[in-house]
Formats: C-alpha cells, structure tokens, sequence
C-alpha cells in the first residue's frame, strides 16, 4: 500500500503536522487500514477512494478511528492535487459529507476544506475543574472572556482559553489520564487557546484520546474554536489565524475564514509541504 507523508498546516518549509494518505481503487477494510495508521505512526491517517463520484474518506489515529481530521483533509487536499491537478475534491466522511479545494504553485501545495456545521454549549463545572486539574492549572488561570466550552465542527472538543501564553507554553499532564478522561467524554482532542489579538491565537491541542500527546496543527479543532467564537459574539473581524505547535518544535499556521451564519461551515486553509 502506497502512504504519502505530508505535513498539513506548515511554517515555509517547516512545521506543520504530519499526516499519512492513501488514495486506493478501494478503501482497505478498517482493521488493515488501523494497522497501517499504527504502522505510520502519525497522529491521523487518511484513507481515500472514489465513490459515486464522491471521495469516500475514512481516518484513523495510530489506536482508533476518528470521524473527521482536519490536518489529514488538508494533507489529502495536497495528494489529491498532486495527482489529479488543482480543483474542489467533494468528500464523504462517516457523519458528514464535505469538500476540500486545493492548489498548487510549482512545487509547493495548499488546501482549503470545509468543516461539517458546528455548534458549541457551555461545559459542565465538573469537567472544567477535572481537566483544570489533569494539567495543573487553577480557575485563575481562565480567561473570562471565552468560556470554557464543548465544541464541535466534524468531531467534538473541549476549550479552555488560558490568560497568559506563559501558562499555554507549561502546559503538561498525565498522557494515560488524560486518555481515560476523553475517551469517557468522548472528546477527540482538548484546545487550550491564549488570545494575543481577537485575530491571533496560540492553541495546543492534546490528543490522548489517539494516544497521541498533542498534535502541532489540528484543523478539526480550529474549525469547532472559530464556530465558537461566533458563537460568542466575538470580534473576529470574519477570520482568525492561529500559531499551533510552537512549544513543540513543529510551528504551524492555520488560518479560519468564519462566516456570519451561526452553525455553517467554517473554511480552514493552509499550506502542506511533502515529506517523501
């Protein structure tokens, strides 16, 4: 089986987080295609094939599958225009059928997807102070002006938003704790965000559902964040662009386009650079 390795979401011609694709006649049965995601070894692995005129995708982390990932969708944006010329390549995931365009300029890609619809609630007291507690921080270290919260744009997520980039930057915790805590929440990744500007975020996103102890670029989550910041009612100005991985080594760039509608799509793009 043939695996490209892209890194999604990258700095020039560094950064970003890597992501396995397969683009196959037929879409391998979901053990094989967990065996290879464990094989490859990245966070998310995507698992493309034509159906009905569609891309049928599937994705998996190196220990379960997962229902939407945005840095694979941009990954496979760039594999697919690698192979098939630039354009809108429409994509049927397991709960949501959406699209992602993508573009090249010699030698370098870029993609743009749609997330599914996205919706955010208030998140319970009791999680918010358990989740505080798994990374060491207190309810000072909060940011009143975006509440905690469960999101969702393609899979669900909790928010915390910290005060200080100082307090993102000394973000740890317990990876088999944190993996109980959001496989019984049902939570893909957790997002902790600090506001440098309304238009500028530093996020880190902690995967232990995936058992993956944070990923450098999540399109999932910054489509479900940007959902919300709609929801708030916050200056957005009609996009956002958000610095993940930075306190990893792998600094990204993702950039959120938001429009008015509460609950539509939220269009994620960014540049992929080919690792093979």
């Amino acid at each position: 089986m043939d695996v490209l390795r892209i890194a999604a979401f990258s700095d020039g011609d560094g950064g970003g987080n890597p992501a396995g694709v397969v683009i196959a006649e037929a879409l391998p049965d979901a053990a094989e295609m967990q065996r290879v995601a464990a094989e490859v070894g990245f966070s998310e692995t995507a698992f493309a094939a034509p159906e009905d005129g569609n891309w049928r995708v599937r994705y998996f982390s190196p220990e379960s599958e997962v229902p939407f990932c945005g840095h694979a969708t941009i990954a496979l944006g760039a594999a697919l225009v690698r192979q098939f010329g630039a354009g809108v390549f429409p994509l049927t995931l397991n709960k949501a059928s959406i699209t992602v365009e993508g573009f090249r300029d010699g030698a370098k890609f870029a993609a743009a997807l749609q997330s599914p619809p996205t919706r955010s609630r208030p998140a319970p007291a009791e999680l918010v102070a358990e989740v505080l507690a798994l990374f060491g921080y207190q309810a000072s270290d909060l940011d009143p002006a975006i509440p905690p919260a469960l999101i969702h744009g393609g899979a669900d997520h909790l928010v915390l938003a910290l005060k200080s980039r100082e307090a993102l930057a000394a973000m740890q915790y317990d990876l088999k704790q944190g993996q109980v805590l959001m496989r019984r929440d049902r939570l893909v990744t957790i997002l902790l965000a600090y506001a440098e500007t309304p238009r500028l975020f530093h996020t880190r996103n902690p995967f232990a559902s995936g058992g993956v102890y944070e990923d450098p670029a999540t399109g999932a989550s910054t489509a479900a964040f940007a959902g919300y910041l709609r929801d708030l009612g916050w200056p957005h100005g009609g996009s956002i662009d958000i610095v993940q991985g930075e306190d990893m080594g792998m600094r990204s760039r993702l950039h959120a386009d938001i429009p008015p509608v509460p609950g539509s799509s939220i269009r994620v793009s960014g540049t992929a650079r080919l690792m093979d």
